[in-house]
């Protein structure tokens, strides 16, 4: 008899088993019922600081006339900032780089002038709307016999956008509300309700150009993605 009792005890305990498993395997199934979102943010911003490298060439085939030259145009250039409203601890000034064209290897002809001087003033400011302005100006040098040199890539302008710490609170939100509503949308198109979050992850911030012709106004980006689970 006891045989017996022992026997149904075991029985129930092992559908109570049996039952316990089943559940836990479909309410696992369920659990495993996700979608996978991407939220995007984006911000157009103006650059808040700018470093603008000034290039001009002299030529002389006499040094110390060519030195005089570059001393002269130098303090021309560097009072034409400061009287446009440019600090003097925004201007730093390098010494000049002199080429004697007579004594490159490659020189196939002989030229009219000796002696190259390149010679790089750097502006750095904060204002930029302010540099802007005076990049517009450059012809009034011109009227003094100093000619910018444009093209090289060494010198180029560079505009950045040091202030993302203002901006990253608001947008990771945006990007956070924007992956819920796709997430919400591909729920109610499934006929199901949106769950929990199972794992999310903030892609890294992006700051470039809005275009080539504007390297003063920039494009801030983030992407977060974001997996719901997914309920009937």
């Amino acid at each position: 008899m006891s045989r017996i009792k022992e026997s149904v005890v075991l029985a129930i305990a092992v559908l109570g088993l049996g039952a316990f498993l089943y559940c836990a395997m479909m309410h696992t199934k369920d659990r495993d019922r996700v979608v996978s979102v991407k939220g995007l943010s984006e911000r157009e911003v103006k650059a808040d600081y700018v470093i603008w490298p000034i290039v001009f060439k002299e030529v002389r085939n006499d040094l110390v006339a060519l030195y005089e030259s570059v001393q002269n145009k130098t303090a021309t250039l560097e009072k034409f900032l400061l009287d446009n409203g440019v600090a003097a601890e925004e201007i730093s000034k390098a010494s000049p780089d002199i080429t004697d064209t007579e004594s490159e290897i490659y020189a196939s002809e002989k030229r009219s002038q000796r002696y190259v001087a390149t010679v790089v003033m750097t502006v750095a400011s904060k204002d930029v709307e302010k540099l802007r302005g005076i990049m517009g100006k450059q012809g009034e040098l011109l009227k003094q016999g100093i000619a910018f040199s444009e093209g090289d890539y060494r010198y180029r302008k560079v505009y950045s956008f040091n202030g993302l710490n203002d901006v990253k609170p608001e947008m990771i939100d945006e990007a956070n509300k924007n992956a819920r509503a796709a997430a919400q949308k591909f729920a109610t198109d499934s006929e199901s309700k949106l769950g929990k979050i199972k794992t999310a992850s903030q892609g890294l911030f992006s700051i470039e150009d809005r275009d080539e012709n504007t390297p003063y106004i920039k494009k801030v980006r983030v992407v977060t993605n974001v997996q719901y689970f997914l309920e009937d």
